[in-house]
């Protein structure tokens, strides 16, 4: 196992409190996750806040609240809100409608489906608050900054990586080279980043499906070859492959089939940081969530994982 594995609070400790709210950010400090996660997307006046999505409905009221502002696809996009009017939603527990339009959790046992406490972080206050724990507690918990759907944002004039930069290097983070991770689908944003934007920060190459839809028209079966993935090298410190792209299915015998891409990237140098591991959803071929622990630390040797329960990563760590 990796002496130096590190745990990364996906969304923040959100098996336990809505992703991305402020209290499942410092929950995550208090787990002792080495890295919290900030997905980032615009607003349209071109305020960094901190959501998974580009859109709105899944994760906030904003349904309720601007019923009214939704677009042709049925959604709520969050560059289509200014920052004042995003700070007038209240954020809840990620939820889905069921065929009969009754609104349901995703993860049913997960912080219940209330609203009213939460809101929508900036980045800006994201960061305050973390500065403030690693302050207060004397234990440092770094940034993994994802930018979200670049290209989308550079359609509607806006440069996600420049001002992300520019907020980093106002908080004294643009150089912080142990304490931030940058990442991102899109391989021309993380190829932009480090030639043209010249960030000294480590960068992650996010590995999707083709399928998935997302930003850009990046190939990611090509990605997993070891072509696609010395290509990567050229530009970044690591990937972040899915799950499911590293156990494959399950043998006759019920146990699990693995993929060679880890091997394949540590071959070239490549940090694996895998995502995401969920209680609710430990892969075929495990009788347990410590079971996949402990294949992933000790037998393919990963780096880190993205976790949305870090105390469980964390006990698991300190434990060996």
């Amino acid at each position: 196992m990796a002496d130096s594995a590190i745990v990364i609070a996906h969304r923040g400790a959100s098996g336990y409190l809505p992703e991305h709210t402020l209290p499942a950010k410092a929950m995550a400090h208090a787990m002792g996750a080495d890295f919290i996660e900030q997905d980032i997307v615009l607003t349209r006046d071109g305020i960094p806040i901190v959501l998974h999505d580009i859109y709105l409905q899944s994760t906030t009221d904003v349904a309720q609240k601007f019923p009214d502002r939704v677009r042709s696809d049925g959604r709520f996009y969050a560059i289509d809100f200014t920052l004042a009017e995003i700070r007038s939603l209240r954020a809840h527990e990620r939820s889905e409608f069921s065929d009969s339009n009754e609104e349901r959790a995703v993860f049913p046992n997960r912080y219940p489906l209330a609203k009213g406490l939460f809101t929508v972080p900036t980045l800006d206050e994201e960061i305050t608050l973390i500065e403030g724990l690693n302050h207060s507690t004397g234990r440092t918990a770094g940034f993994y900054i994802e930018l979200k759907a670049p290209q989308f944002h550079r359609q509607h004039g806006f440069d996600m990586a420049k001002i992300i930069l520019a907020i980093l290097d106002e908080r004294g983070l643009a150089g912080q080279t142990e304490r931030v991770y940058l990442q991102c689908f899109d391989d021309k944003t993380l190829r932009y980043l480090r030639e043209e934007l010249r960030t000294p920060l480590p960068l992650i190459q996010l590995i999707g499906e083709n399928d998935w839809g997302e930003d850009g028209n990046t190939d990611y079966d090509v990605m997993k070859t070891s072509e696609g993935l010395a290509s990567i090298a050229t530009y970044a410190d690591g990937i972040g492959p899915w799950i499911g792209q590293i156990i494959v299915g399950t043998d006759d015998n019920g146990q699990p089939i693995f993929s060679d891409l880890i091997e394949k990237a540590k071959a070239h140098g490549l940090l694996v940081h895998p995502y995401t591991f969920r209680r609710e959803q430990v892969p075929a071929g495990f009788d347990s969530f410590e079971a996949l622990h402990r294949t992933f630390f000790e037998i393919l040797d990963v780096d880190g994982i993205f976790t949305d329960f870090p105390d469980v990563t964390r006990a698991y760590l300190d434990g060996r």
